[in-house]
This record gives structure tokens, C-alpha cells and sequence, in this order.
């Protein structure tokens, strides 16, 4: 068996980790096709298939599962004593890896990740866009905003942003065609604009007022997966959209959008900044944590 270096092992635990040749090689900062030739060149010198490729994706060999069982720790140990020196420079140093809905992004982290990139020039910031649930971990986040019951148990969560409320909106058109509903149900006379999760789940509209609950599903000819989609939608006449308020405030504010049931749209806490319990927290995760409690 020829000899491995550490970078042969940093291909396959990549590779092991994303269970995806396209991820891994984003990570690496190298091709899909020159990883998939570095791992086969690899498996020649050990003599060991360590990883299945099918069609449905990438899976571990036996001896992959092994190696990668026994490799992985090492390398987070080195990983965790290299960021130990980030205690001895005057300002953090390194890379945060964000997961984060398309909402969140653009309603909370995008504007708090510039002013902490601002205020700490040596430290870059990935954010990848997915409204999927993402293990953190095997991803190879940092970081994920969620709202809070979307968080699993085993997390740290932290508020970050301010409180959220929802809009139902509709177009001049639409209420020209339609009441305006009085209470939540009195939707089931409109054609409402359906939001599906990435899970293949419809999302049910959430109303309370007065200690009084509702949440409606709702039903209408066109189902969206992203709330900018759905927000012109509505603005196009398609139906009644249930967005984030801060969303609609604009064209509500210019008469292109009519707000109804606002009386029944409570606030909810918010959107939560979420990592894993470690004893050494990666320093420019540390630092985002310090910014975000700060402005809080």
C-alpha cells in the first residue's frame, strides 16, 4: 500500500461527511470531477473501495464507514487546536458557514452579517440558502437560523432579529371580485395562494385572537415554495397571500396590496441563531455570537 497524506484523507472526509461529490468540491474549492479522480486514485493506492456511487447519491463502503469513523475525531481535534490560536491574535480569523432559510437571510442575517464582516475584516462568511431542514453538522455549518420549533432539542439557540408577524394581502383586483374576510373563515370563499415546505408539507395559515386560535388550510389554485414568489403573485391577482408583514409593508404602504385580518395576526418570537453544544467554539462563531447577544 502506497503512502496516504493527510490532504488524500481531508478528499475523503469531505466526501464522507456531504455524501455528495458536487458539496464536497464546493467545500474543497475544486471540481466535482477532479475530487471524484483524487478518491479513486486514493482507493488504488489503498487497495480498498471506501465509497458507492449510484445513481441515487454517494454512499460508504464498510471500509469507508470505518476509516471515517476512525479519521474524522483526529481531524477535529486538529481543527479544534489550530483554532485555539485564534486567542492569540488581536481579531478572529477564519470562515462561518451559515444555514439559513430564504426568509431569514433576507430578513435578518443578511443585514447583521454585514455589519459583523465590517467589524471583523479577517473573518468570511458563507450563507447557503436552503428552506430545507439540514443536519448542521454532517453539512458542515457553523450556524442555521430557524424559528424555534423548528430547532432540534440537542441545540443552542439564540434570538436574533426582531419579532415576526404574518400579512394576509390581496390585490385591488382580487377584492374587487371578493369580500374582504372578516375572520379566518371566511377564506374558505377565497382563493388563497398555498405555500409547500420542502418536506412536500402544506403550510396552515395561523390566526389568534383574543385567546381564540385558528389555523386554516387554506385552499387555492396555486401553491408556491418561496414568499417573494408568492408576494408577487399577489400583487399580480392570483389570490390571497399569507407573508411576513415586513414584506408586504411596502406595497401595502403604496396602495399596491390591501391588508385584511390583521387583528387576527399575532407576533411570534422571532427567528433563532442555532449551533451545536461544543467546549471550543470555532472563533468566528464565537465572535458572531458576542455581535449578535450585543445588539440584542
Amino acid at each position: 500500500m502506497r503512502r496516504i497524506r493527510p490532504q488524500d484523507l481531508s478528499v475523503f472526509l469531505a466526501i464522507a461527511q456531504h455524501r455528495s461529490f458536487r458539496k464536497a468540491a464546493v467545500d474543497l474549492g475544486v471540481t466535482a470531477s477532479a475530487l471524484s479522480h483524487s478518491l479513486r486514485a486514493i482507493e488504488e493506492r489503498l487497495g480498498v473501495r471506501l465509497v458507492n456511487r449510484t445513481t441515487r447519491g454517494v454512499g460508504l463502503t464498510e471500509a469507508g464507514e470505518r476509516l471515517f469513523e476512525r479519521v474524522r475525531p483526529a481531524f477535529l481535534d486538529i481543527d479544534a487546536a489550530l483554532e485555539e490560536l485564534n486567542t492569540f491574535r488581536d481579531q478572529p480569523f477564519g470562515k462561518l458557514r451559515i444555514n439559513a432559510p430564504r426568509a431569514a437571510a433576507k430578513l435578518v442575517l443578511l443585514p447583521i452579517i454585514a455589519r459583523f464582516l465590517r467589524a471583523h475584516p479577517a473573518i468570511e462568511a458563507e450563507i447557503v440558502v436552503d428552506d430545507a431542514l439540514v443536519d448542521m453538522v454532517s453539512g458542515g455549518f457553523d450556524a442555521g437560523v430557524r424559528f424555534g420549533e423548528t430547532i432540534a432539542a440537542d441545540m443552542i439557540a439564540l434570538p436574533i432579529g426582531p419579532r415576526h408577524r404574518f400579512a394576509v394581502v390581496g390585490s385591488a383586483d382580487h377584492f374587487e371580485r371578493h369580500a374582504r374576510p372578516v375572520t379566518p373563515h371566511d377564506l374558505k370563499d377565497h382563493p388563497c395562494i398555498r405555500y409547500r415546505f420542502a418536506s412536500g408539507a402544506f403550510y396552515r395559515w395561523e390566526f389568534e385572537r383574543g385567546g381564540v386560535e385558528v389555523d386554516m388550510d387554506v385552499q387555492g389554485p396555486l401553491t408556491l415554495g418561496d414568499q417573494d414568489t408568492m408576494l408577487q403573485a399577489a400583487l399580480d391577482g392570483a389570490g390571497l397571500a399569507y407573508v411576513f408583514e415586513s414584506q408586504a409593508s411596502e406595497a401595502v404602504a403604496d396602495g399596491r396590496l390591501t391588508r385584511v385580518l390583521e387583528d387576527w395576526c399575532p407576533y411570534y418570537p422571532g427567528f433563532f441563531l442555532y449551533y451545536p453544544s461544543r467546549r471550543q467554539l470555532p472563533g468566528p462563531l464565537r465572535a458572531f455570537l458576542d455581535f449578535v447577544k450585543a445588539r440584542r
